[in-house]
């Protein structure tokens, strides 16, 4: 078949690949303008485009997937449209475009977290068991018929970004064997079952960790927001961002109290419990090890700010 692709962030990069490498002509990779990254905002292209490039395939960079966008997907002649991760809505007449419309890698067991940040949510939910799907594209969000998935088993102290990763590989694979078979004649897509939840794209807010919840609630926050968009908590009126953390001993200290524990910085939680920090980032400066960064202080009662303090400032 003639496929085009559509995605955006390093997450498709492993899809687009495989796709590049299967029995099929990838005739065209869809992505999203280049953007301004890093502290002088230089233009840079996505991952996607960026692998497409070194691939030699024809790249349309286009945000909305409007009428000049269409256009040119329909210049390509594609069979099949695969889509992941890229970051904007395919609407009609260009869903249907394709003589086997669109497909799409979702990083969810459907429909379970339907939207954009469905790792994020199902790490922040405390869930353990995550994996991916691969539906037929409609109109409506990640709601169309499912031509297979995989499970993945969340290990312990891994991140949203950690994840990512590695459904990014386990799901490419799904992705070209779905494709194989649309191919043959042999999928066969079967309908969504059970309560739908939604996943909707994570803001710096959502970062905000609630030193009032238990350790492993705090956790399974910081988890799900780690790299973005990044667990942080109030210190010292500013933000300091926390890069790596896992459970701490329990102690009788109040909620939001650091104390250092030999060369282990700890933050105490709700019920007594606590989160070691072992990689911070404070406000304006780089990354650097929670303990180095204890012994910079120059405060005698170092506390961060609860939710309640929060909204007070």
């Amino acid at each position: 078949m003639r496929i085009v692709f559509a995605g955006t962030p390093a997450p498709a990069v492993p899809s687009l690949r495989a796709i590049a490498a299967s029995a099929h002509e990838l005739v065209g990779v869809v992505t999203r303008s280049d953007a301004a990254l890093g502290r002088k905002r230089v233009l840079t292209p996505s991952p996607v485009a960026e692998a497409a490039d070194s691939l030699g395939v024809p790249v349309i960079k286009a945000d909305r997937l409007d009428a000049e966008a269409t256009a040119a997907i329909d210049a390509l002649a594609p069979d099949l449209g695969v889509i992941v991760a890229y970051g904007g809505l395919v609407r009609e007449p260009l869903l249907s475009l394709p003589r086997h419309g669109w497909i799409n890698l979702h990083f969810s067991l459907l429909p379970r977290w339907r939207g954009a940040a469905p790792v994020q949510h199902a790490l922040i939910a405390g869930e353990r068991t995550t994996g991916a799907s691969v539906f037929q594209l409609v109109a409506a969000l990640d709601a169309g018929d499912v031509f297979g998935d995989v499970r993945y088993d969340v290990p312990r102290g891994a991140t949203a970004g950690d994840v990512l990763a590695e459904l990014a590989d386990v799901g490419a694979e799904l992705l070209v064997r779905v494709t194989d078979e649309i191919a043959a004649g042999t999928a066969r897509a079967v309908p969504q079952v059970g309560t739908p939840t939604l996943a909707p794209k994570l803001s710096i807010a959502d970062g905000a960790l609630d030193l009032t919840e238990n350790a492993e609630i705090v956790l399974d926050r910081f988890r799900g927001t780690t790299p973005e968009p990044g667990a942080h908590v109030g210190f010292a009126g500013g933000r300091l961002k926390i890069l790596a953390a896992h459970r701490g001993p329990d102690t009788d200290l109040p909620p939001g109290t650091l104390s250092l524990s030999g060369r282990d910085v700890l933050l105490t939680a709700g019920e007594g419990t606590t989160v070691v920090l072992k990689t911070v980032q404070p406000s304006g400066k780089g990354a650097m090890a929670a303990g180095d960064w204890w012994r910079g202080l120059r405060i005698d009662d170092p506390r961060v700010d609860l939710p309640s303090e929060r909204a007070m400032s």
